[in-house]
């Protein structure tokens, strides 16, 4: 027996930019990187103020507050190993940043340290990254910290040979300044990139519902339709055959052929009737067969031919031969309707092609009518769109849905020899799996 269609094109389309959750976790990501600066920044200011210009500092508890920095960089870097981050994480990792560099502040100088403007840099941050509840959260806990840092601190006590040499205040306003303005631009704008792709994934995504609510109320009209045609069509079926019968009526070779094509006609319909109902009930997901392609294909170009006799098809199938394909009912209506398009833009001839490309198989269908327009071309596969008018133009659409779902695409233009190309990519399933 055949394993779930899911288990065997499990190759599903891809949403362009990024989840919101990858969003996140790229954004921690770009928080450690900034921390590792933060921490090495702090090692080298310490140690050259300490040791080159003599700067008395409580060297051992500012150098244990940046390496409890750094132990808190690296339990946030072992979270990144599960691609996944915690609600409220990126609103813990900037209070730790925050209560690190208020420590450091204290330790040394507090608010007439020049590098207190560094907290501009966790307010922006934060009011980019975070809801704004928390943001406003973070912005409040920052001016609470300056505040207790304008009471409390250790003094900062330069060395009297420095003070007539250097304004070291206002170099380090300087450094403090230059490190903001370089930080910010740098990290804001890769977080900015990052949470455009996660716009991007998010509209692409709620375009996807809309037309997947599109399709299902489809499908519910299709359902409701095809019970409704199954009465006609059968009366249709017993007239056609009485018909036939007729002896009268069937003497002239013309209208005998007549009634074969109406015949041949209605019992289409009548097959696609049943394939919607039985599709309607079917589950998302259920188990499908895999179907040989070459006799999919053969099969639908036999059936559309002996309808449309007045358009020649021009089909080549090599090197399918082996091929398995999944057996969704809705592809062969797909590619019917592919057909049907081509057909009605160039009724003088189209042409059929499928070939397997690595793991996919891959049908061309050609026409040698007018071709898209730009604006068709831009909105190829989506519902609703066509020139025909209200209630046409759901082929590529329908077409382009079924190939999603099953994990290939769809995708169009126009032929330099003139004419339209469709192109209906598709996976494959393992030839060793049959039924």
């Amino acid at each position: 027996m055949d394993v779930p269609l899911l288990a065997l094109t499990n190759q599903a389309s891809r949403l362009p930019g990024r989840s919101p959750q990858e969003a996140v976790v790229e954004n921690m990501r770009l928080l450690i990187q900034l921390r590792w600066i933060a921490v090495g920044g702090q090692l080298i200011a310490i140690l050259v103020a300490h040791r080159l210009l003599g700067v008395d500092l409580p060297l051992p508890a500012m150098l244990g507050v940046a390496g409890l920095l750094a132990i808190g960089n690296l339990l946030f870097t072992l979270t990144q190993q599960e691609r996944w981050v915690v609600p409220g994480e990126l609103f813990l990792a900037l209070l730790l940043d925050m209560a690190a560099l208020t420590a450091q502040l204290y330790l040394s100088g507090g608010v007439r340290n020049p590098f207190v403007s560094l907290y501009l840099l966790q307010i922006v941050l934060g009011a980019v990254l975070l809801p704004a509840g928390r943001a406003w959260l973070l912005a409040a806990v920052s001016i609470g910290a300056f505040i207790f840092l304008a009471l409390h601190h250790l003094p900062l006590n330069l060395p009297p040979q420095l003070t007539p040499a250097f304004d070291l205040f206002l170099i380090g306003e300087e450094i403090a300044f230059v490190m903001v303005a370089v930080l910010l631009v740098l990290f804001t704008t890769r977080i900015s990139r990052n949470l455009r792709a996660r716009d991007a994934y998010v509209a692409e995504l709620r375009q996807k519902a809309a037309e997947e609510d599109s399709i299902v109320r489809m499908g519910l009209f299709a359902s409701g339709a095809a019970h409704e045609l199954g009465t006609p069509l059968s009366s249709l079926s017993v007239l056609v055959g009485d018909w036939q019968r007729d002896a009268e009526r069937s003497s002239d070779p013309h209208f005998r052929e007549e009634l074969a094509d109406a015949r041949r006609a209605v019992e289409r319909c009548r097959e696609i009737v049943s394939d919607i109902l039985d599709t309607s009930g079917l589950p998302r997901g259920e188990a499908m067969a895999s179907l040989a392609a070459e006799d999919v294909l053969e099969g639908l170009v036999t059936d559309w031919t002996a309808l449309h006799e007045q358009v020649p098809l021009e089909a080549s199938f090599h090197g399918v031969r082996g091929a398995r394909i999944p057996g969704e009912p809705a592809l062969r209506q797909a590619l019917w309707s592919l057909l049907e398009n081509a057909g009605e833009a160039s009724p003088g001839g189209i042409a059929m092609r499928a070939v397997v490309e690595g793991d996919q198989l891959v049908v061309h269908v050609l026409d040698d009518g007018p071709g898209f327009s730009p604006e068709q071309l831009a909105l190829i596969g989506h519902a609703l769109r066509s020139v025909k008018g209200s209630g046409h133009g759901l082929g590529l659409f329908l077409a382009a849905s079924v190939a999603r779902r099953l994990g290939g695409s769809l995708d169009a233009g126009n032929r330099p020899e003139g004419g339209a190309s469709v192109r209906l990519s598709l996976p494959l399933v393992g030839s060793g799996q049959s039924a």
